[in-house]
Formats: structure tokens, sequence, C-alpha cells
């Protein structure tokens, strides 16, 4: 493995460790060279898959853009980025178990959505309100409402519109 600092090829393994969820290891190596220390992960190589855009175009997927869209849902929210990897990780390992190549993006969006709903009503609304494309305010509140009539509340938490 090169080394970020100096570039030297030659370095050792001080630690190796499983990831939480077994699908990637993690190892702490040392660069013999320079002496500095970086850790990289090795995971299993996925087969390549094409989303489908609402307008017909076929792009590579990519694993960083599903995150960076959830991350961006999770902003100033209680979700560590161990969560939020881990989301990414289960809707990869569902869109791989049903193994189609080519993915359409409303699939992949749902998914996102489904597991978001898990997560954060306050993600999944704002993931909502980009995915589905919301024009007006109306929209966020019927979604709201939806989300009220899917979710439990607890006696101490306030409704979120009365109406």
């Amino acid at each position: 493995m090169r080394c970020p600092k100096c570039g030297s090829l030659e370095d050792k393994v001080n630690d190796s460790r499983l990831s939480k969820d077994g699908a990637s290891i993690r190892r702490r190596r040392e660069c013999i060279g320079c002496g500095a220390r970086f850790t990289t992960y090795e995971q299993l190589e996925r087969l390549e898959m094409r989303a489908i855009k609402r307008d017909g175009r076929h792009e590579p997927f990519d694993r960083q853009k599903l995150l960076g869209s959830i991350a961006k849902a999770c902003e100033k929210r209680p979700i560590g980025i161990e969560e939020m990897e881990e989301t990414v990780e289960q809707i990869m390992m569902d869109l791989e178990s049903g193994q189609e190549r080519e993915v359409p993006t409303r699939i992949i969006g749902a998914k996102v959505m489904d597991k978001l709903h898990e997560l954060d009503p306050v993600a999944y609304v704002r993931f909502a309100s980009v995915y589905r494309q919301f024009q007006e305010i109306g929209d966020f509140i019927e979604e709201i409402q939806s989300l009220e009539k899917r979710v439990r509340r607890t006696p101490d938490q306030p409704e979120f519109f009365k109406g």
C-alpha cells in the first residue's frame, strides 16, 4: 500500500480488525520509509451497477453520492457517520440482492426513504422534499401529516401540525 505521506510502497501492518458489520477489514499500517501511520480498509469487490436516471440516462452507481445525499438529509441531526454508512451498506446489499445490473433511481430513492424513515423523521422529510421535488409548503405539510399517521407519538411529543 502506498504511503500517503512519502509515497513509499514499503509498510507493515500493525493491526487488523473486522469491521462492525463484518463486511470489511480495517488495517492499521506503518510506513517503513517515514514511520507515518495510516489506516486502510479492505472490502469485497462489488459488481458494477448502473443507475437509470429519470430522463433515461444511464450512469455508474456512485456509493459516495448516495452517502452524500443521506449525509445532507441528516445534517445537524443526532445521527453519526457510522449510522449513515451502515444505512448505505444496507441499501447497497438490498440493491445487490436483486441481481439487477441497472437500477432505476426511483427504486434507489424509495429504498433511501424507507431507511431514513426508520432512522430519523426529519432527515426523511428533508430527503423526500428533494426526491419528490416539493414545490410548495403544502407538499411538506402533506408529507408530515402522512408521516404522523405512520409514526406512533408518545404523549409528551407535540403534533407537527394541528388542523
